[in-house]
């Protein structure tokens, strides 16, 4: 029931504030806004009026989260950790179909965690599905479909489905380190 009236309520803040501009004092108000039906949320969640989210009451946002325009979220446990941003255009899923007779038409919604870690950027044009863990500090680039749980931090996630890529390590190149 609880899952039912989240998407209701956030059906009703889309359609209450699409008309206000994409402006950072709305887009707070916005994500304030969606706050009050969501698990958890920190400070300074950024909604874009395009943004379409499915369900709050399985949503735990982090302080100082955004969300790119045309972003859809189809998830009922969905973790978003600190400082965290999502690109436009990206479709976050936490269910899949499972196949039963002769189709996926009837078969069971299979639900599973999503978790994007602190500090990570999720690029524009890009798909997470059920089960899946973005490390921290890393980035799934741009059209990338993030299909598993990965584990190391500091990387670069790429492809379809998404691979690991190179390790960062997001230090100051020598020439900008401090000099003592």
């Amino acid at each position: 029931m609880k899952t039912r009236l989240s998407i209701l309520y956030s059906c009703f803040v889309r359609m209450a504030t699409i008309w206000l501009p994409d402006v950072p004092v709305f887009m707070y108000f916005r994500g304030f806004l969606y706050s009050l039906m969501m698990k958890h949320c920190g400070k300074n969640f950024l909604v874009p009026s395009t943004v379409i989210i499915n369900s709050l009451s399985g949503l735990w946002v982090g302080d100082n989260v955004g969300f790119g325009h045309r972003t859809i979220i189809i998830a009922t446990d969905l973790t978003i950790e600190d400082e965290a941003i999502i690109g436009p255009n990206c479709l976050i899923s936490g269910g899949n179909h499972t196949f039963q007779g002769r189709s996926y038409r009837f078969g069971p919604h299979a639900a599973k965690p999503v978790i994007i870690k602190s500090g990570s950027w999720i690029c524009g044009n890009c798909v997470v599905t059920a089960g899946s863990i973005l490390p921290a500090r890393s980035v799934l680039t741009p059209g990338s479909v993030l299909t598993k749980a990965f584990k190391k931090s500091d990387s670069i996630y790429s492809g379809q489905p998404a691979k690991f890529v190179v390790e960062t390590h997001n230090e100051l190149p020598a020439d900008l380190q401090p000099t003592t």
